[in-house]
């Protein structure tokens, strides 16, 4: 079962906004010495700090659907991207054009707003446990510390990714810090990864402690996971004040971040406390709420049944309430029209991650039912998290309840396979990529990658460029990859140029059919089944296979009808026949950034928390805004 967030005793007896115009907490009516000393009430303390996640426009309704859309493999299912709609505001949230003003997020109860509300949260936790916990000899009011450092690492590493510079708060508010301006980054960045060393003594491996037998809860393994991630983007590109560049902070330069990085992945690896497993069998467990400590996942946000929206934005669209779900949602983002194509045809990722259907409406259920149907070539669905592989029933009209899934053991294996590569060359480096492939691809295709990869770093890099591509895809890695590595600028004109030759069939895409075959499964009356994927198909293929499909089940249809045939249907899947245009047209691809995406991958501070700031807040630099 999941954990039910416990609400704060504490933390609601305070109204924490963003990092201006803060009000100081109100004393608890609880003695915080009791609070702070008491195992169970300390708990509910830090158990607190996840509340923040789950509000209405924090990470569930803006945060986790809105950040790392646009990226080469990530983009909005349906009528975006689009360049003649480029200012809309949820649009503008991915291009690269966005504005102070906008209206998905220029509110006062905002992720921004609610991250510092976390982040506020955590300050009190860690004040009051440093000072009453008695952590030297309570080993659990100690992991209570470790996980209050680890969940304001999260947030903290989250504000930098979407704002870049953002106000520092790591003492709970009084009337002497209200405002705040925004502080450099790598500030930021060195407290981060002080904080999360401290907290590695503190925490416990997974299923050490029964508190962290659920990936729930913060371990040892995550806190080294994350502490390697944060290394890795302190040590990269960011967008600063005068520049897109790496820092100038000797303490941050990458062959130090790069050891630290390597070092925290190992240590997790080493340990043998979680295991890289099966990749559907990860994302099965996701949908199927099951928390268990020790695999492939590390940490998971949090949401209970009625609370969160990560099928709904991330999961396969179903456009009625079915027998799968009591709700018509999902779908909101999908995989780049070509990434499904750029797979090697037996990664076992590629039919998990790109999915071309979605469940059909009400009105063509058959026998009470709803089936797949195909839906179109800027429509894709991301597949590896199910409404249909859910073992409970939805509660609410928009939230499934599904836990976001922070980091995983391939992450671990990823990084280490990168970090290692910069300090040791690809020969080292190779073992740690070589798992990842081996659980995707056949063993004689991992060889033939291998011996590509290590041919030298370079070519190693690229290919952890491409892997991590092809493994994260959907999981709001992608963006700050591109730009942490420097080349979000490349990839994302090298993106357009690839939709462009999907649109028109040339270059890698030119043997790719004009039209796809398809029909439901009359076996389970759901499934669809179809022709004209894979490269190299051919119409004559096509009539081969349909008389193979036609008498493999024609028996069955024949059942309910003697004189029926089984219906195959197609569609052309690159031109819209009604208007002899291409589905992927200039307006799509050309909207996909409007900006150069270097120069404005950080979204501003939004107009409201400037104009209550007291003039200690401003967008100054490039921060979100469009370059000249």
């Amino acid at each position: 079962m999941k954990n039910i967030v416990k609400l704060s005793i504490l933390s609601l007896s305070f109204v924490a906004l963003a990092s201006c115009d803060m009000d100081a907490p109100t004393l608890s009516t609880l003695d915080e010495s009791t609070m702070y000393s008491t195992y169970a009430l300390a708990e509910s303390e830090v158990m607190s700090i996840n509340v923040s996640f789950g509000e209405t426009n924090s990470y569930r309704g803006r945060f986790l659907p809105y950040y790392g859309i646009n990226s080469d493999v990530e983009v909005p299912s349906g009528s975006y991207p689009s360049l003649a709609d480029k200012t809309s505001d949820k649009q503008s949230l991915g291009n690269y054009n966005t504005l102070p003003d906008n209206g998905q997020m220029n509110t006062d109860n905002n992720a921004y707003a609610m991250f510092y509300q976390g982040i506020e949260r955590a300050n009190l936790a860690i004040e009051g446990i440093r000072k009453y916990g008695n952590i030297e000899n309570n080993r659990d009011m100690a992991q209570l510390l470790g996980e209050a450092l680890t969940l304001r690492a999260v947030i903290y590493n989250d504000l930098i990714k979407a704002w870049g510079d953002v106000p520092a708060r790591f003492t709970p508010n009084n009337n002497d810090n209200i405002y705040l301006p925004r502080e450099n980054k790598d500030v930021i960045y060195k407290q981060l990864l002080a904080d999360l060393l401290e907290a590695e003594d503190y925490c416990y491996w997974p299923n050490e402690s029964k508190i962290t037998s659920s990936t729930e809860r913060v371990s040892k393994s995550f806190v080294k996971g994350l502490r390697a991630r944060i290394a890795l983007s302190a040590g990269g590109y960011a967008l600063r004040g005068d520049g897109y560049r790496r820092s100038n902070d000797p303490e941050l330069a990458p062959e130090k971040m790069y050891q630290i990085a390597k070092q925290e992945c190992l240590d997790v690896i080493n340990s043998g406390r979680n295991t890289l497993g099966d990749f559907q069998t990860n994302f099965l467990n996701l949908s199927k709420d099951i928390v268990t400590a020790g695999g492939e996942s590390l940490w998971e946000i949090p949401f209970s049944a009625g609370r969160g929206r990560v099928l709904y934005t991330w999961g396969i669209k179903h456009n009625s309430k079915d027998q799968y779900t009591k709700q018509a949602q999902g779908g909101v983002n999908g995989p780049m029209p070509y990434l499904f194509y750029d797979y090697d045809p037996e990664d076992i990722r590629r039919d998990i991650t790109c999915v071309p259907y979605d469940w059909c409406k009400e009105a063509d259920f058959i026998d009470g039912k709803a089936h797949q149907q195909l839906r179109a070539i800027n429509k894709w669905n991301f597949g590896k998290l199910r409404y249909e592989w859910m073992t409970r029933i939805v509660t609410s009209d928009n939230d499934d309840g599904i836990n976001f899934q922070y980091m995983r053991m391939a992450d671990i294996y990823l990084m280490a396979a990168e970090a290692i590569n910069e300090l040791d060359g690809p020969s080292a480096a190779a073992n740690y990529l070589r798992p990842v492939l081996m659980r995707a691809l056949p063993a004689a295709k991992v060889n033939t990658l291998m011996s590509q990869y290590t041919a030298s770093k370079a070519a190693f890099f690229n290919g952890i460029v491409d892997q991590r591509a092809f493994e994260f895809a959907g999981e709001q890695l992608r963006k700050q990859d591109l730009i942490r590595w420097g080349i979000i600028d490349t990839k994302m004109a090298e993106a357009k140029q690839k939709l462009t030759d999907l649109a028109t069939r040339s270059g890698a895409y030119s043997d790719l059919m004009e039209k796809v075959y398809y029909f439901v499964d009359p076996t389970d009356n759901e499934t669809l089944i179809t022709y004209g994927f894979e490269h190299g198909q051919t119409e004559e293929g096509a009539d081969a296979w349909k008389d193979e499909m036609k008498a493999k089940y024609d028996e069955v249809v024949k059942k309910t009808d003697p004189n029926a045939e089984l219906k195959i249907s197609s569609t052309n899947w690159f031109v819209d026949t009604k208007t002899g245009t291409n589905k992927i047209n200039d307006d799509y691809i050309n909207g996909l950034y409007v900006a150069q995406p270097s120069l404005n991958c950080l979204w501003p501070i939004w107009k409201t928390f400037i104009d209550k700031s007291n003039g200690m807040l401003n967008n100054d630099g490039n921060y979100g805004q469009l370059s000249e």
